[in-house]
């Protein structure tokens, strides 16, 4: 039994949602399928979850939001008609989209979690409409009851362990199985959504519950790339890789995958294939526990802006018991989690994503530190970005670090932090944000090109 998700580009319109089905109904071990909510049609098009977050801030502010519904309805209704649905799908679509909006109650983030979950939900009740058209066994799945039980943090859920026993009975459920991504139930019964692009994680998780053979991750591209195509013209593909070095890749900027999708196929040993909508006969990436090194050191390089940099200075620093930790419960009091702490004898820098550090937090925080910590100087630097390689031969291979540094110093980058992990799968640059593209054109031709 396979689980197969498909993405936003993949269900954007009608023609998109045939192919879809033809590939699922290619593979009868295709048999429970995610599926996440209709993308863009094209490049100016707008996606039904960003449809969806305005028309639920509209009701936030005015109490009505008829405009913005009625955009939502018609993305559906266009489908629909496109696919010689009757129109009953699309009034149930709309019932539960005011329904959605009926039940506000003030709570913003527990109403936003909700319409945003609805792209999702009513997209898997619209493809398993379609399959019975086509007179095939299919259902739609509810994840409420189906037993996806989620952390009760609204826009950032993780998964509970009691989830797993309850979701590995859909294995004996007959049919096709439509299942909405990106959103489980919290135990009080609220909706709860994993961060944006989620619905890779809802995949992984039912990929590792019901034991599955392969999770494939359905996209619009052929493979996983070694840099970014919007950067590198024509970038080599990659046939396959590991967990670690897809986990990395996605941390560092690779959009192909959330970087929280691997955890729960990783720990069952459960391969994951990339492969694409619009061409599913190509071989696509496979992503496994173990790989031969035979394509060289270096599986890919990525790159991600919106960091900034707090560095704290204060003279013996490494003889203060307990002064990281008086600065990370700085950190956690504000709410504020990190990314890398790199360090010297008498400084540390923390670099934390600059979107959850706005200018108020920041004064607080500066005044706390100098008066808490007495420190010498405490500064902000901010738009920076981390640009990364990974590989797994790394691990053996001399001159690496060599090889970067100088491409990037050819490419007048300016590095402004360092950090190698202990496993050495990885190697990343701290670096100023309008450096980025530069940065990856130049490792790319040292070790590609």
């Amino acid at each position: 039994m396979k689980v197969a998700k498909f993405g936003g580009t993949s269900l954007a319109n009608a023609e998109q949602i045939k192919k879809v089905c033809s590939i699922i109904t290619s593979d009868s071990e295709r048999r429970l399928v995610v599926v996440s909510a209709p993308g863009k049609r094209s490049r100016d098009d707008i996606k039904v979850t960003d449809l969806l977050i305005k028309c639920a801030l509209k009701y936030i502010s005015d109490g009505a939001a008829e405009e913005e519904l009625k955009a939502v309805v018609g993305r559906y209704a266009e489908i629909s008609r496109d696919l010689n649905l009757d129109s009953g799908i699309v009034e149930l679509i709309e019932n539960d989209l005011r329904q959605r909006m009926s039940n506000y109650g003030n709570d913003n983030d527990r109403f936003m979690d909700s319409m945003k979950a609805a792209g999702e939900d009513n997209t898997a009740k619209l493809v398993a409409k379609y399959l019975n058209s086509l007179g095939l066994e299919a259902s739609y799945i509810n994840p409420r009851e189906a037993g996806m039980l989620l952390s009760d943090e609204f826009g950032n859920a993780r998964v509970l362990p009691e989830s797993y026993e309850k979701l590995e009975k859909l294995k004996d459920k007959s049919g096709i199985m439509i299942f909405p991504g990106f959103f489980g139930y919290s135990k009080g019964g609220d909706v709860v959504t994993f961060p944006r692009g989620g619905s890779d994680i809802t995949g992984s998780i039912l990929a590792a519950a019901i034991k599955a053979e392969v999770y494939e991750n359905f996209t619009d591209v052929d493979s996983v790339f070694v840099a970014n195509p919007n950067i590198i013209s024509n970038p080599k593909a990659i046939s396959v890789l590991t967990y670690r070095e897809m986990r990395e890749l996605s941390y560092a900027g690779f959009s192909v995958l959330h970087e929280e999708t691997l955890e729960p196929v990783y720990r069952m040993g459960i391969p994951v294939c990339i492969k694409n909508t619009n061409n599913p006969s190509a071989q696509g990436t496979l992503i496994v526990l173990k790989r031969e090194i035979n394509n060289g050191p270096v599986a890919g390089i990525a790159s991600d802006s919106g960091f900034c940099n707090i560095f704290v200075s204060k003279y013996m620093m490494n003889r203060e018991v307990g002064f990281g930790r008086k600065l990370l419960q700085i950190f956690e009091d504000e709410g504020l989690s990190y990314e890398h702490i790199p360090s010297g004898i008498d400084n540390i820098s923390v670099i934390l994503r600059e979107k959850q550090f706005d200018e108020t937090t920041e004064q607080r925080m500066l005044k706390r530190i100098r008066e808490e910590l007495s420190v010498d100087d405490v500064t902000v630097e901010r738009n920076r970005a981390l640009v990364m390689i990974v590989g797994e031969g790394m691990t053996r291979t001399v001159g690496i670090a060599v090889r970067a540094t100088g491409a990037l110093a050819g490419a007048n980058v300016n590095i402004e932090m360092i950090n190698q992990g202990s496993s050495e799968v990885s190697l990343m640059f701290g670096i100023k944000s309008e450096d980025a593209v530069n940065a990856v054109k130049s490792l790319y031709q040292e070790f590609f090109g």
